[in-house]
């Protein structure tokens, strides 16, 4: 069986000169030890999401933060659907990102809240990383479910779920398909495909 200090060595992207090492070995596990996060760490991750860019520094985002044995932790167990029902209550801190959809000043839709929930949302699982904590965002939750127990204001759309904590042994998982899953390597689409100069055209990078 693969070990967790295995499985994180196979999750490493290849090492290409001047990128920086923390995004080539970020990644998504499921698999979570029992350890807690601290609140200093907490804060450390929080405070650099703080700095994330936003459209006029609206600064969107919220975080609705659910410890494990709280009320919140349990709120949000309950939203999750699928398989991420098996796994994602074993880790120590859920948070649920929200974006205000108006912008303070002036009450004015605004249609970039979501993009920069998702530049905070990014911070916090770099910012992680660097603290050898772990995230898994997901899409799997209902919605509604999410707004009504979390009491979420209409104006607030919700983009992600996020479980946060240390790696444990994908051993722990509950069934084989989560497990290879987690044990196998990462791939990512070419930058011919994603990098364009023009529709359907490769941008030259070399």
């Amino acid at each position: 069986m693969t070990t967790a200090v295995e499985a994180r060595k196979l999750k490493h992207a290849p090492a290409m000169d001047g990128v920086l090492p923390l995004f080539l070995e970020r990644w998504s596990p499921r698999a979570f030890d029992t350890r807690e996060v601290s609140a200093a760490d907490l804060r450390r991750i929080f405070e650099a999401a703080r700095w994330a860019p936003s459209s006029s520094n609206e600064q969107p985002w919220r975080f609705l933060v659910g410890l494990r044995g709280s009320e919140t932790h349990k709120k949000i167990v309950e939203t999750l659907a699928g398989f991420n029902k098996e796994w994602a209550p074993k880790a120590p801190v859920l948070l649920v990102g929200v974006a205000s959809t108006l912008f303070a000043r002036n009450g004015n839709p605004n249609r970039f809240a979501l993009f920069d929930l998702g530049a905070a949302s990014t911070i916090i699982t770099l910012q992680a990383h660097a603290l050898g904590i772990v995230t898994h965002q997901m899409g799997g939750f209902d919605q509604d479910a999410t707004r009504k127990l979390l009491e979420i204001p209409e104006e607030y759309a919700i983009g992600s779920t996020m479980a946060l904590g240390y790696h444990g042994e994908p051993s722990a998982l509950a069934n084989e398909k989560l497990i290879e899953g987690e044990t196998s390597p990462r791939t990512r689409k070419p930058l011919s495909e994603i990098v364009l100069a023009a529709w359907g055209e490769p941008a030259k990078l070399e």
